[in-house]
């Protein structure tokens, strides 16, 4: 990843990715962006395609939702579950329909895998034998320090591009690789032919904050969500009576403020409970992106808006 400024210059491009943990301010770079260059911001967050949790997912607010057009937040009932290839499905026909209209069509958000999807398609990866999964399974949990030599005696390109502390993606790539003798990369690349955005001329943003900032601004959101309703928006949910393997029930705050509500817990732990989870989740998806993004993503360490903290 490389740094530079944020601003939207040059020529305009088909579309603008922007991804980043929770709280990092995407939110206010994807309108800012989109006044610009006259586009749309396009949602990529998994929890914010669901209804009903509108301030606890941090959707986008009034004066938001007037400041640009916004697409696919909250089109999704809470009693399903929504799977990338959904969400690919509807990102890509936004995608075709504004690049047909000559409009910026602005990806933001923090669910890595529907960038990967948009990146690189959702190639036709063969599933691993099952014997082969289930012994580099067990050779991950005993031996994880000897994944990447073996992926490199079989597949030096993708073990170049995959940190020796990966043990995941390590062990997906030795899966695949002896199953069907060919590299991750083959499989990949089938995929990128195909993915939505291939062709077409992309800028690539990821936010970045210091995580004392991202941390302090984690705790101020959760706060305003309370003052905002947030409580309210769980007793609605929680009036569905919906499973709790649902992805819905399980968004940062449900679990805590559902407690709170069930009189287990005092408010405050709650908050607290919430804020930790944010915390949590914003420390994997900054590994994630690091792990995940290249140099074609442009780095920002700054916080874009502190009076936007989504």
């Amino acid at each position: 990843m490389r740094s530079e400024r944020s601003e939207f210059v040059g020529e305009r491009p088909d579309a603008i990715l922007i991804a980043g943990p929770t709280a990092s301010g995407k939110s206010a770079l994807a309108i800012a962006l989109a006044q610009q260059s006259g586009g749309v911001v396009v949602n990529a967050d998994s929890m914010q395609v669901y209804d009903v949790l509108s301030i606890l997912t941090a959707r986008p607010g009034a004066s938001d939702l007037a400041a640009c057009e916004h697409r696919l937040y909250g089109h999704v009932p809470p009693s399903q579950a929504y799977s990338v290839a959904q969400w690919l499905e509807a990102a890509s026909a936004c995608l075709f329909d504004l690049v047909a209209q000559g409009r910026t069509a602005i990806f933001v958000g923090g669910t890595g895998l529907y960038f990967t999807a948009l990146t690189q398609g959702l190639s036709s990866m063969p599933a691993p034998a099952p014997e082969i999964r289930a012994a580099w399974r067990a050779r991950a949990m005993t031996d994880p320090q000897a994944l990447h030599g073996e992926l490199a005696r079989r597949d030096g390109e993708g073990a170049g591009r995959i940190s020796p502390s990966d043990t995941q993606r390590l062990v997906r790539a030795l899966e695949i690789f002896d199953s069907t003798g060919l590299p991750i990369g083959h499989f990949q690349r089938e995929g990128a032919r195909t993915a939505p955005l291939a062709g077409l001329k992309v800028e690539r943003r990821l936010l970045m904050p210091a995580r004392v900032r991202l941390h302090a601004r984690i705790s101020a959101r959760f706060d305003a969500m309370l003052e905002a309703g947030a409580a309210d928006e769980v007793r609605a949910l929680l009036a569905l009576d919906l499973s709790p393997d649902l992805p819905a029930m399980k968004a940062i705050g449900v679990p805590q403020l559902a407690a709170w509500l069930r009189g287990e817990v005092r408010l405050e732990d709650a908050a607290e409970a919430a804020k930790t989870a944010s915390r949590q989740y914003a420390k994997r998806q900054m590994t994630w992106f690091r792990n995940q993004f290249g140099e074609d993503w442009v780095l920002n360490e700054q916080v874009t808006d502190p009076a936007r903290e989504s």
